[in-house]
């Protein structure tokens, strides 16, 4: 029994605990004002609570590049050779295409069946709020998305925390430091030391976690009525959550398939960043959190840094899900007929067009409204799913993280098994 209460006692008193108590006074208090005061009191209110989780996603961001740079750089140098850093490149890309494309299945799987947009009535939408959304996908394209990889400064990319280009700068950085051998042994030796200061400074970062989870969700739930959205949305918003948990349970499945009964330990450590990630609809706001509780799980923190920031660029499994189904869904609210081989071209144009925007505010919108633009489907639909966009987008942003864990989870036994049978 004294177990049991002490165990509860650790819990609450734990990250994770605090984070869910802020989850849920937030919202308390976030209703509470909504229905007490003025709309423009709400939305003053919003506005500035709103400012302990920009401050807190701001710290996090602050040591997101000196940690993707430092890790990267000696965990590569620690590979050792070209050969092996091909190999594990190549295992996460085959594991980041192979999850997007069922990511994306799924998600049309059950905007077909259970059609959402059919026979839906939404009054009082406003197109214009589409229009800072719109505004981006000009900039969306293959060519940009190439060009966007490679950095022409590195001090740039930091600065703007460009995550794919500061790998990219890593991974040289780092094959040519491990080509130059025992000369460089002191460079990499700091560089380690650095990785180890930063990730000390994660855990005080972290400790403003629940304030700024807190801050998003009373800002939230201030200026909406959720249960009057809710309504509105309940088609949309249930076959959305349908589909999400389907993708949970199949990410899970495979986990246990490749980790077996590691799992359950897996899910207990990302607990935490899952409570961050959907507290504050921001996946980068984890990445420092992540990569501490991977290695503490286990993995070696070579495989850590070097699988994370490229899952954070490839592998968004709980946004392709969403942009199939928003995608379809617009189409079908405008009662815009696409047969099965348009919408398999759809899912593959969105395999790649996703693969750019790492980092872009509300980036799945931006690839919806693109998406849309290319088959014909009115842009302007956009705005049908942006009031209840900010729901979706806790539930993605956690899978998100849940696909990246696993990513990297699975891959580390991988090299491991790999080491062990050549050892």
């Amino acid at each position: 029994m004294d177990t049991i209460q002490n165990s509860k006692k650790s819990f609450f008193s734990g990250l994770t605990g605090q984070i869910l108590i802020a989850m849920v006074l937030g919202a308390i208090l976030g209703i509470i004002l909504h229905n007490s005061i003025s709309t423009e009191a709400a939305q003053s209110f919003s506005n500035k609570i709103k400012m302990l989780a920009t401050v807190f996603i701001r710290l996090v961001q602050m040591i997101i590049s000196p940690l993707v740079f430092t890790t990267l750089v000696v965990g590569i140098a620690k590979l050792g050779d070209i050969k092996t850093v091909g190999r594990i490149g190549g295992k996460a890309l085959g594991w980041f295409f192979t999850a997007s494309f069922i990511s994306l299945l799924i998600g049309l799987f059950y905007v077909n069946i259970l059609e959402p947009g059919v026979g839906i009535k939404l009054d009082d939408i406003d197109m214009g709020a589409a229009s800072e959304v719109t505004a981006k996908t000009q900039n969306l394209s293959f060519e940009n998305f190439v060009e966007h990889i490679v950095p022409k400064s590195i001090i740039e990319a930091m600065a703007t925390n460009e995550i794919l280009q500061i790998v990219i700068f890593s991974i040289f950085f780092g094959l040519a430091a491990a080509s130059l051998g025992e000369k460089v042994k002191p460079v990499i030796g700091a560089l380690d030391k650095m990785s180890h200061i930063v990730l000390k400074m994660v855990n005080y970062v972290m400790n403003f976690a629940p304030i700024g989870v807190f801050g998003a969700i009373a800002g939230v739930f201030a200026v909406r009525d959720a249960e009057e959205l809710l309504i509105t949305y309940f088609k949309f918003f249930g076959s959305f959550l349908l589909g999400i948990g389907t993708l949970w349970v199949v990410l899970i499945a495979v986990g246990f398939i490749f980790l077996k009964g590691r799992m359950i330990e897996l899910l207990k450590r990302i607990v935490g960043p899952l409570a961050i990630a959907f507290g504050t609809t921001s996946s980068e706001a984890v990445f420092p959190k992540l990569t501490e509780e991977l290695e503490n799980f286990g993995v070696k923190d070579r495989i850590v840094s070097f699988m994370l920031p490229l899952g954070y660029s490839f592998n968004l499994d709980g946004s392709m899900m969403y942009m199939t189904f928003a995608s379809i869904f617009i189409a079908q609210f405008y009662n815009v007929h696409l047969d099965l081989g348009t919408q398999m071209v759809m899912l593959l144009v969105l395999m790649l067009t996703s693969k750019g925007i790492a980092g872009v505010p509300r980036a799945s919108l931006v690839v919806v409204a693109a998406t849309c633009g290319m088959f014909d489907i009115p842009v302007e639909g956009i705005a049908l799913i942006l009031p209840i966009d900010h729901f979706c987008d806790m539930f993605r942003s956690a899978t998100n993280v849940l696909g990246n864990a696993l990513a990297t989870s699975v891959v580390g036994q991988w090299e491991s098994n790999n080491e062990q049978n050549v050892a």
